[in-house]
């Protein structure tokens, strides 16, 4: 596996957040740190010293000043940073995790994962750790920052964190109501997680479900919605084929789904935000965002 180990100072940048311009300064000022040149004398850096910028940009957001940062050995900055970790628990835990990921080291994941189940509950850590951080990698990656397994390293763990709480939920379930929900992702929708986390909130309100997963196409679901009682769809699109209307899909699932029986479809994702509820059928929702989607079970416990 050809894994990314050099990085150029704009790399810096988007990881870190601090301007190259800065970075510059910083290490012509306080010989912060000694980045290799190409024989174009072009700035690259090694993977230490991408974590040792994590560390110090860490620190520096905390209050401290870079001259005084830049006087500490590196096991110095490592300690004050460790000490620093229970005041600002989830930028620790998300630079952590940045780190945990450029070493594929999945026992550093779990421990910083169990750290903060320690005092934070899965949702919690879910919203405040997760979400954020995924959405840094997803940048990243578009960025040509990170590479492809980067992100799938961190993702599949993420993955299994919802899983193993999706397991919970199903031990732990007490019915709220009769209503149905089937969850799928579109054919060449590849983004799963926020589709999983969807199920494990369904179960954990009272809801049966049947979750589908990636790569169902439309004509797949017109059994389903012959089901006995009320169904309602639910999926996340976030990259839907590049050409493709999201409009086209909704009447094509209304055509192939819903001709015979109005089965309603919550969309949520980057995608469904483009839409304007005005112009589509009523049985079709778009939610904003996970909290939308708790309102709407609200809703529906209350009807």
């Amino acid at each position: 596996m050809n894994v990314k180990s050099q990085f150029s100072i704009k790399d810096l940048e988007n990881l870190s957040g601090v301007k190259a311009h800065t970075i510059r300064i910083w290490e012509k000022r306080y010989d912060l740190l000694c980045p290799q040149r190409t024989e174009t004398n072009i700035r690259t850096y090694n993977l230490d010293s991408l974590k040792k910028l994590l560390n110090v940009t860490f620190l520096y957001n905390d209050g401290h000043k870079i001259s005084k940062i830049a006087g500490l050995s590196e096991n110095e900055i490592e300690n004050l940073v460790e000490g620093k970790a229970v005041a600002s628990k989830q930028e620790y835990a998300i630079k952590v995790l940045k780190t945990a990921m450029f070493d594929f080291d999945e026992h550093l994941f779990l421990k910083i994962y169990q750290d903060y189940l320690s005092e934070k509950t899965f949702n919690e850590i879910f919203f405040e750790v997760f979400i954020p951080l995924l959405t840094d990698i997803g940048m990243l990656w578009q960025t040509g920052t990170i590479e492809p397994s980067h992100e799938s390293f961190i993702s599949e763990l993420i993955r299994r964190k919802v899983i193993v709480n999706i397991e919970w939920a199903v031990g732990n379930f007490k019915k709220a109501g009769d209503m149905r929900f089937v969850l799928f992702l579109p054919y060449e929708e590849i983004h799963e997680i926020g589709l999983l986390y969807t199920n494990y909130k369904l179960i954990s309100a009272g809801y049966r479900t049947i979750y589908l997963g990636g790569n169902i196409p439309l004509n797949s679901l017109d059994k389903l919605a012959k089901l006995q009682g009320d169904i309602i769809f639910v999926s996340y699109v976030t990259m839907l084929p590049e050409g493709k209307s999201i409009y086209d899909y909704i009447d094509n699932y209304q055509e192939i789904v819903s001709k015979k029986k109005n089965c309603a479809l919550w969309l949520l994702g980057n995608k469904a935000q483009i839409v304007d509820q005005e112009q589509i059928p009523s049985n079709v929702k778009i939610l904003n965002n996970l909290p939308h989607l708790m309102d709407r079970l609200k809703e529906l416990k209350n009807k």
